[in-house]
């Protein structure tokens, strides 16, 4: 019952055809294709500024939603911590 019962390995059936003999044939070189150069990249003082006010509007952004997930989580825990102290003080009266 818990054992895999493996499927038999099927016969091939009808006319098995011999393995075709491949035979080397002489490699030819191939020659590489020159790489076009590119014009480095140049940062004039605008592109530069924007570049460092995109990267800190960026990670303010990231900063601002993080802290606010820590406090959803901070107020869940103080509100389960809440609710679980008035449930143990009802249980405590009976």
């Amino acid at each position: 019952m818990f054992r895999p019962k493996l499927p038999a390995m099927p016969q091939p059936t009808g006319l098995v055809t011999p393995p075709v003999v491949v035979e080397p044939t002489a490699a030819t070189p191939v020659v590489p294709t020159p790489v076009l150069s590119r014009p480095a990249v140049r940062l004039t003082p605008g592109t530069a500024l924007a570049l460092v006010g995109g990267g800190t509007a960026v990670v303010l952004v990231v900063g601002a939603v993080l802290v606010s997930m820590l406090l959803a989580v901070a107020l869940t825990a103080a509100s389960v911590a809440v609710c679980a102290v008035v449930v143990r003080s009802l249980l405590s009266r009976r």
